[in-house]
């Protein structure tokens, strides 16, 4: 029954308009015209990721997982590397190169991984 109810949803929802999708994704990110610099790379880098987390799944969770991380590691190099253009403050900018060369290697191992696994 429960499975009958989730695939009755997933029919439901799984028709929307991408314009609608992400329109959703991106509530509560009106642009107002005085926005600073760090704000708008900070909505242009979270629009990418949320562009680039809209895969076409697979059925295959491991594939699925790691093509939709791929994306969200990104997004965060992405926004480390603003704050370490626009940011002030030096613990901040430590994090956000430590950020970077992690999610770079892990993006070059997810990358491995799918040319090896299908994906």
């Amino acid at each position: 029954m429960k499975a009958a109810i989730l695939a009755a949803a997933i029919c439901l929802v799984a028709p929307l308009s991408a314009t609608a999708q992400e329109a959703d994704a991106h509530s509560g990110h009106a642009m107002h015209g005085d926005e600073s610099p760090a704000t708008m790379a900070f909505m242009e880098a979270n629009a990418r990721m949320h562009g680039g987390m809209n895969i076409e799944f697979t059925g295959d969770a491991d594939v699925d997982f790691v093509r939709g991380m791929i994306a969200h590691h990104q997004g965060a190099i992405d926004m480390a590397r603003i704050v370490l253009e626009h940011g002030d403050d030096a613990e901040v900018k430590k994090l956000a190169e430590e950020i970077i060369a992690a999610q770079e290697g892990e993006i070059a191992w997810m990358t491995e991984w799918l040319e090896k696994n299908g994906g």
